[in-house]
């Protein structure tokens, strides 16, 4: 999509808000347009953005700096906000124009990476997949994810799943991965993860409370079921912390498979989201290692 402006950015990324049952958050989006008339570093740097206006997620990165400033408890007239008590447009772009020039120095940094929100609930798939995998070769599997950010989702051998009415992992688990579920459900077979890990560039550690804080402002307010995931995994991660290693992809993803591979486990390569062209070179490694 050609996107020419920030303004433009930011009222295509709080329409997406609103179509994903987020007016809320679209709201705090859209207020974003405030903020670029104001002296402030934020609207400096968000005005004069060098990369792309859409894909770089701009308006996104503040978004999360501003449920930050509210979680922590220094915004708390953004609660109204959140909460769908406060619904002017102009009395909200007022508030977070303000919040920006109070914070600018604080909020600055927030725009220099993407956001990142590394959702439990994308383990569904994965696990029903290893369902359907174990049916056909066995229950035992090794589990190597790329692009695992704070490590959620290689945490997935501690996670409870319904999926469909097919039960899997400990069921005294705090996370609980239930989505809807339509068609028939994955086949109920044994599922034996012997090991797990995962690696990431630039990973999260959900053990330091301000990291696991940032990850958590990432998740928009009125998605209070991945909000209540978040916590589940920073309480799980509390208790073991999850193996994520600092790595290139390609590079990790070649040392894992030419190690030594167990009998009767079958290896897998798994990702929740970073999968794309990007990884074309990775692709064709693991195609050319497998084989």
């Amino acid at each position: 999509m050609e996107i020419a402006s920030m303004d433009e950015a930011i009222a295509w990324q709080a329409d997406h808000a609103d179509h994903s049952a987020a007016p809320c958050t679209a709201r705090v989006v859209r207020a974003q347009r405030a903020v670029l008339a104001t002296d402030t570093q934020v609207a400096r740097r968000m005005t004069n953005w060098p990369g792309l206006l859409l894909a770089d997620a701009l308006p996104l990165r503040l978004a999360g700096g501003l449920h930050n400033l509210f979680l922590t408890g220094d915004a708390p007239k953004l609660g109204p906000v959140y909460a769908g008590e406060l619904t002017e447009q102009a009395a909200i772009d007022a508030l977070v124009a303000r919040l920006v020039e109070r914070f600018d120095a604080r909020l600055s940094p927030w725009l220099d990476g993407p956001p990142q929100t590394n959702e439990a609930g994308r383990s569904a798939g994965i696990m029903a997949g290893l369902l359907w995998l174990a049916e056909k070769l066995g229950p035992r599997f090794e589990m190597n994810e790329i692009g695992a950010s704070a490590g959620t989702n290689t945490m997935m051998d501690r996670f409870a799943f319904d999926l469909g009415g097919v039960k899997a992992g400990p069921e005294t688990s705090p996370m609980r991965i239930a989505p809807e579920w339509r068609g028939p459900p994955p086949p109920s077979a044994p599922v034996e993860i012997a090991a797990i890990r995962g690696c990431d560039l630039n990973p999260v550690d959900l053990t330091n409370p301000a990291a696991a804080l940032r990850l958590k402002s990432y998740v928009w307010a009125e998605n209070l079921h991945r909000l209540e995931r978040i916590d589940a995994a920073i309480a799980l991660a509390c208790e073991k912390a999850p193996l994520v290693d600092r790595a290139d992809a390609g590079e990790w993803v070649v040392q894992r498979l030419v190690e030594p591979q167990a009998s009767g486990v079958t290896r897998v390569l798994f990702h929740s989201i970073v999968w794309n062209r990007r990884l074309r070179a990775l692709r064709a490694c693991c195609s050319i290692r497998s084989s």
